[in-house]
């Protein structure tokens, strides 16, 4: 599991400790109207063309992490590519549409309706007639039947990952004819749009074994505009070729290949022309758009247009080289040079390419453990979220990229969707001295006596055990820049020893002024130098008596009980981590002003969920939770209150922060027990609120979704929450140009 974004419908069935008591929430609207819900903040960026714009065949070669270990999208191990895949070569009921909601999709559906409600809910699928498997056989009854025998939850010897939905289907039966299945369920069932999405065949389905073995390393039968051709594992490759027994528009291309290629080798794979399309990090945004503009060479600053060999040149002029001697040294050809012009060569290649950006459908949170230590009190978690500036956060990462920096108001859908609205003001924006003032009640002292931590004494925080595997601990700082060009902290320090594992730092009152026992720093806060002095310093060096402190200056540290207020802040330190680490350096200074410690731990990216965040060994932690269509079935074990286990522990579901109410549980089982779409939504929307004033999870901004795309590629890039049309996908014809119409949503088919 990842921590950029954890699917919530592959739910990870992890155990923990304790858990918070139930909340007292004031007065919460969360019944506004649909208009709510808005439009998406970012329009997705496909370069969209219509089909006569699109070149017939083609090879589309798509970067992607892994070849998954298994194509069972229903196990614990799929993963985004499994899920690729299974978009392509599979039927899905219902897809995404560009604002996130399910749309019937025509190729496999003809309708779907509830034909009654008493005294059951009954649903009548109606099959597209022509929608058959790739071995020629119809798609029907019996493949909804098996999916529904394997996902109930009654068969052990089923190894899935969800069942959400499946188990409340009473029986599954053929209809009129062979093209009508009947689902009738034993329990009133909101979102049964989301089941059948996607539908495996009953050959995978259909008995324990062929479900945990048949579909991990191949897909025989499939019934999509494309077939699984072949998955070359030492290659790291997965080879989908056109359908031939496909009934729908055919697809443009011949096919496409899914190569996995490591996201710091993306950028060299594009120039070197290996792969067409693929998910990039904002360093790779920044070459491509420097390529473009002639202004990313290594030598040659922003505007300079200078070529590696120039700029070499006019170094060994400017260090005493005469005219020749300087040509012969740029002959030469070191090491760096030769570095440099391969970084050149890359350059003009990219020049093919373009970055295509919108906004993915995920959100980045600060999570809060409340299940012990300092965050299980409700004062302590709601002071947090008062110190922080939800929209600077948002602007850190999403500012620098072109892309709206608003921050998230919904824990339960984003901007655009049905069920969004704004309920942060159930607990309320950024207000330091109400952040004080929870404190204050709390307990915590300004500048109060700490005792010094004895040999077995726990920290003010979270224990902070290692929970298995070599742990990084170091300073979130430790770039130069946070993300919009403000230095941190220590960023500069020449000084500083330690080794690259020893970097563990607590934020307090000194460090957060520029000081700390390494000696003085030079700090650069908000675009302002401030030097450091000590006692014995110049004259005038230390402010007269009573004058008022910086604006910004952080407060004095807090302690209760002769113990710091410190948290234990855990980041992942693997690769594209960096904008997590310049929020979390923001997020940290914002807490220094009113307070409160942190102490920074990087993980391994392979230790942090299932070591750390799964297991609780957090106090606060910085992941992201994908959007759903179907927030009432799928963010439910997220926010659901922790419940006995046999063995006495708390099972938490996916509920991380083990924070969690009766009063949220209830809404939830109201939401998807009614079929008034209205009552629906009003209920999400209250659980929601409910959700923000029990403080254990911030929405902090939605995810950039940045993708590197030939130029003459359309109707693929940055989908937004749209689910790809793959059969659209292509080449653009020479001569044609692109924009001409949008690729069709699958309920336009």
């Amino acid at each position: 599991m990842s921590h950029d974004g954890v699917g919530p419908r592959a739910v990870m069935r992890s155990v923990a400790f304790l858990t918070a008591g139930a909340l007292a929430v004031p007065l919460l609207s969360g019944c506004g109207s649909a208009d709510e819900a808005g439009k998406p903040l970012a329009r997705q960026d496909i370069a969209p063309a219509g089909r006569a714009q699109v070149a017939e065949g083609g090879t589309l070669r798509w970067a992607v992490d892994a070849v998954p270990e298994t194509f069972n999208t229903f196990q614990s191990d799929a993963d985004a590519t499994t899920t690729r895949v299974a978009q392509a070569v599979l039927p899905s009921m219902y897809r995404l549409d560009a604002t996130g909601r399910p749309q019937r999709d025509s190729d496999y559906l003809e309708s779907a309706k509830v034909v009654d409600t008493e005294p059951r809910q009954v649903v009548l699928y109606k099959l597209n007639q022509q929608a058959v498997w790739s071995d020629g056989r119809e798609i029907g009854a019996a493949d909804f039947a098996a999916q529904w025998r394997a996902l109930a939850g009654k068969d052990s010897a089923y190894w899935t990952a969800r069942n959400a939905g499946y188990e409340r289907i009473e029986k599954i039966e053929r209809g009129a004819n062979d093209l009508e299945v009947r689902v009738t369920f034993k329990r009133t069932y909101a979102d049964w749009r989301s089941l059948f999405s996607p539908l495996y065949p009953k050959d995978v389905m259909g008995t324990p074994d062929a479900f945990n073995d048949a579909a991990r390393r191949k897909l025989k039968v499939t019934a999509g505009p494309f077939v699984v051709k072949k998955v070359d594992r030492k290659k790291d490759q997965v080879r989908l070729t056109r359908n031939t027994r496909w009934w729908g528009r055919p697809a443009k291309l011949s096919e496409i290949v899914l190569t996995a290629v490591p996201r710091n080798e993306r950028a060299s794979a594009l120039a070197e022309g290996k792969i067409d399309l693929a998910e990039i990090d904002p360093a790779t945004v920044q070459r491509i758009d420097g390529a473009a503009n002639g202004t990313a060479g290594p030598l040659a600053g922003p505007g300079s247009g200078r070529t590696a060999a120039k700029a070499l040149r006019s170094w060994a002029l400017a260090h005493g080289s005469d005219e020749d001697t300087a040509e012969d040294e740029v002959e030469a050809r070191t090491e760096l040079s030769k570095a440099i012009a391969k970084w050149e060569q890359q350059q003009k290649a990219l020049r093919d390419f373009e970055v295509r950006r919108s906004l993915e459908p995920a959100y980045t949170q600060l999570a809060l453990n409340g299940a012990d230590g300092l965050l299980a009190d409700e004062r302590v978690r709601r002071a947090v979220a008062r110190a922080l500036d939800r929209r600077e956060l948002a602007k850190v990462v999403l500012k620098p990229l072109g892309l709206p920096a608003e921050p998230v108001g919904s824990h339960l859908a984003l901007a655009g969707q049905d069920a969004y609205a704004d309920n942060s003001g159930a607990l309320g924006g950024q207000d330091t001295t109400e952040a004080q003032a929870l404190l204050a009640d709390a307990g915590w002292v300004p500048g109060g006596p700490v005792k010094k931590q004895e040999k077995g004494d726990k920290a003010a925080g979270s224990e902070g055990k290692k929970a298995g595997g070599k742990e990084e601990e170091s300073d979130s700082d430790d770039d130069s820049a946070d993300g919009d060009g403000t230095y941190i902290v220590g960023a500069d320090d020449k000084a500083r020893t330690g080794t690259d594992h020893e970097e563990k730092r607590h934020v307090t009152e000194g460090e957060s002024a520029g000081r700390n026992d390494d000696g003085p720093r030079q700090l650069a806060q908000d675009g302002k130098q401030f030097k450091q002095v000590h006692q014995g310093g110049a004259p005038g060096a230390y402010a007269p008596k009573g004058t008022a402190a910086p604006a910004g200056a952080p407060a004095k540290a807090l302690a209760k009980d002769g113990k710091a207020l410190s948290l234990r802040f855990v980041l992942p330190s693997g690769p594209g981590s960096e904008p997590l680490a310049a929020v979390a350096a923001r997020i940290t200074r914002m807490l220094a002003k009113v307070g409160i410690g942190t102490d920074i731990t990087k993980v391994s990216d392979e230790s942090y969920f299932k070591d750390h965040i799964a297991s609780g060994q957090y106090d606060l932690a910085l992941y992201s939770w994908p959007a759903t269509a179907f927030p009432a079935t799928d963010a439910r074990p997220i926010y659901a209150k922790p419940v006995p286990a046999a063995d006495g522990s708390l099972s938490v579901e996916q509920n991380y922060t083990r924070i969690g109410t009766d009063q949220v549980d209830q809404l939830f089982e109201r939401a998807v027990s009614t079929l008034d779409d209205g009552e629906k939504r009003s209920l999400i929307r209250k659980a929601d609120s409910r959700i923000w004033a029990a403080a254990g999870s911030i929405p902090l901004y939605q995810r950039p979704q940045l993708t590197a795309v030939r130029k003459n590629v359309v109707n693929a890039g940055a989908f937004g929450f749209q689910t790809p049309v793959y059969e659209d996908m292509g080449f653009l014809k020479k001569g044609a140009k692109r924009g001409a119409k949008a690729s069709a949503s699958p309920s336009e088919k």
